[in-house]
């Protein structure tokens, strides 16, 4: 059994010693270690791995030294800004008043601008709030105060509890549980790590996180406002596209008075978008709800525990099952990408689908040798599709339908109308490339993808429904 602790340790000599000694007596292994003092200098992350009634003696053992964390996803850094007059001793009543009110300093940044006035930004270790909104009161009666939001995109100003801090703000914008987010914490210390790792400067990726957690929250509620378009394919077949600021386009086919859907965007969305869909399927609720899934990617399976049936490529269904019992799916295999897939999911609220629902339309093809390799085929009332699977340049499992009789295509994130983005989607398809480093797995082999789509596609006009932006129309001549 594997456990993660997200420790609190005194930032003294023989600290770690003495949590170490800790597993070791019960005979607990440690996997992993995490401890950055430039960017936290008292969290330390332990992974380790034993017994359940070893993990649970190593909980009350930790929790009696004090290093198990309590009460401090309650405590943050306050970044204040003093404008003093530039004479000396200027800085030493606000000093005074500081350590009237007992406030640690954890960071202090001043330097002089050529005025009369010097500007001097402290960090404040602040455990109550009613405290801090007295301190600043007596503070502006010595000078003007200002309160500076926290960004840790500019520089880590806390560097006693950025975890925390950083996690608080997500959290908040996404409404997370306490339970959610300490899972989400870890997640954040992995990304950490792996960057630190590597070389690389966390603030882009961190800024990008941050980012993205405000689109997905600010498009909540009231201001989930996607785009809904409806194509016309015969007398009897149309196509209903939803496209959701953030997240895949979700594909609503209506042939023969019979509906199936294709993708299904984040969950996150799921009350939003059931009252859109309920708007345009009004019997819904009560038929039985049929999806087919392009591929495994987060923002393409986040509904699927809605549905009772869901059609995939075998790959697809392997890499849903796998996540449904707890394993890595095709994203995290890739450890660059793993923490960042991880958050994603938290950010989202993803639930993994029961495997029981999934049919796995068509054979698998081990030696995929082209960039595209018909796999079969799928009927949907007066739709005929003959079925591609891509060799794995986005995804692994990846489909393409065509139907050549009535010149339409479903191409899921291999070719996309990037033309036909909205300003919210292009905004959210700016972050995705930073957090995973790309969003495809093989970018060069995603390109002979999309060339063999259009290679594939006859003479005539052609609707190509991708799983981002507006359907493209495609003309191809003789």
């Amino acid at each position: 059994m594997k456990k993660t602790y997200v420790t609190s340790m005194p930032n003294h000599i023989g600290a770690f010693l003495k949590a170490s000694k800790c597993f070791s007596q019960l005979g607990i292994n440690i996997t992993r270690v995490s401890y950055n003092k430039a960017v936290d200098s008292h969290t330390l992350f332990i992974d380790a791995e034993g017994t359940e009634e070893q993990l649970k003696k190593a909980d009350t053992e930790l929790r009696e030294i004090g290093y198990l964390q309590g009460n401090a996803n309650k405590t943050s850094i306050v970044l204040i800004e003093f404008c003093l007059r530039d004479i000396p001793g200027s800085v030493t009543d606000v000093l005074q008043l500081i350590n009237e009110f007992n406030f640690n300093i954890s960071y202090i940044s001043s330097q002089e601008n050529g005025t009369d006035y010097q500007y001097f930004k402290m960090g404040l270790y602040v455990d109550d709030y009613d405290k801090i909104s007295e301190f600043l009161k007596e503070a502006e009666k010595l000078c003007k105060v200002r309160v500076i939001d926290y960004n840790s995109s500019e520089k880590v100003y806390d560097n006693s509890i950025f975890y925390n801090t950083y996690v608080m703000g997500l959290s908040k914008t996404m409404g997370l549980s306490e339970e959610v987010s300490r899972k989400l914490l870890v997640h954040v210390n992995l990304a950490m790590q792996t960057l630190d790792e590597q070389g690389l400067s966390p603030y882009r990726t961190f800024d990008s996180i941050s980012k993205f957690a405000e689109l997905l929250g600010r498009s909540k509620g009231k201001n989930f406002n996607p785009r809904i378009s409806t194509h016309k394919i015969t007398d009897n077949t149309e196509i209903t596209l939803i496209e959701p600021p953030c997240g895949s386009n979700t594909i609503i086919i209506k042939s023969n008075d019979k509906v199936l859907f294709v993708d299904s965007g984040y969950a996150c969305y799921s009350d939003e978008m059931f009252e859109v869909i309920k708007k345009t399927v009004p019997s819904f609720e009560t038929m039985e709800k049929t999806v087919l899934v392009t591929h495994a990617d987060v923002d393409h399976c986040g509904l699927l525990p809605m549905f009772d049936k869901i059609i995939a490529s075998t790959k697809t269904a392997n890499c849903l099952k796998n996540e449904y019992e707890g394993k890595n799916g095709y994203r995290e295999e890739n450890p660059l990408h793993k923490p960042y897939i991880n958050i994603c999911k938290i950010l989202t609220s993803y639930k993994a689908v029961n495997p029981e629902k999934i049919t796995a339309m068509w054979n698998d093809v081990s030696d995929l040798r082209q960039p595209l390799t018909q796999i079969g085929f799928f009927d949907f009332e007066e739709l005929h599709f003959e079925v591609y699977e891509g060799k794995g340049g986005h995804l692994p499992g990846e489909i393409v339908l065509i139907d050549y009789a009535k010149h339409i295509t479903i191409t899921g994130d291999i070719y996309i109308n990037t033309h036909g983005l909205t300003v919210e989607q292009a905004e959210y398809n700016q972050y995705a490339p930073i957090l995973m480093t790309s969003v495809d797995t093989d970018s060069k082999l995603c390109l002979e993808e999309r060339r063999a789509i259009i290679e594939r596609l006859g003479v005539g006009q052609w609707q190509i429904f991708g799983a981002h932006g507006f359907k493209k129309d495609y003309s191809v001549n003789n």
